[in-house]
């Protein structure tokens, strides 16, 4: 009996310090790239140009990919299923161009998840400041991998080779 208790007492106190972490997230990188807006705004704008930078394409060859609505722009979809990728679906819900493509990405595996994320981009003289965020609701699932792996880190290096993958496919581009 004493240890089911103590086994109930350390549930009790990590569900507690699990509910007690933040409730939003939001993770964001940044890079001076040598591109026009213009042309890092094709980049982003359209799901198909991703498979050029995106740092999880090549995570998963295997993923099953599928797109549909428009090329680009509002209403762009793009989803994926795999077994080292998990399942999700981006739709693009906001393109101003040159200056700014906001996404709603859902997870659907292996944790549920619903992000906005958003690409900015500033003129630079002849370079333009991408910059990458994400930021979401924390679920107790996140909350608890969250006490053990710090994910802005984690999700923040995923950005920055986004980033840099970006980089060499624009000046490809050019």
């Amino acid at each position: 009996m004493p240890i089911l208790l103590g086994l109930g007492v350390l549930v009790g106190v990590l569900v507690f310090v699990v509910n007690a972490r933040p409730a939003r997230f939001r993770i964001t990188r940044a890079r001076t790239i040598a591109a026009s807006p213009a042309t890092l705004h094709a980049l982003i704008d359209s799901f198909r140009a991703w498979s050029a930078w995106s740092p999880w394409e090549k995570l998963d060859p295997a993923m099953q990919r599928t797109y549909s609505g428009p090329e680009a722009g509002v209403g762009a979809h793009y989803a994926w299923e795999g077994k080292k990728s998990g399942a999700g679906n981006m739709t693009i819900t906001e393109s101003l161009p040159g200056e700014r493509v906001v996404l709603d990405l859902h997870f659907l595996k292996p944790f549920p998840a619903q992000n906005k994320t958003t690409f900015t981009l500033e003129a630079e003289g002849a370079s333009t400041r991408v910059t990458w965020t994400m930021e979401g609701t924390n679920t107790f699932m996140g909350k608890l991998f969250g006490l053990v792996a710090n994910m802005d880190k984690l999700v923040g290096k995923d950005f920055e080779a986004g980033l840099a993958a970006m980089e060499t496919a624009a000046t490809k581009a050019a």
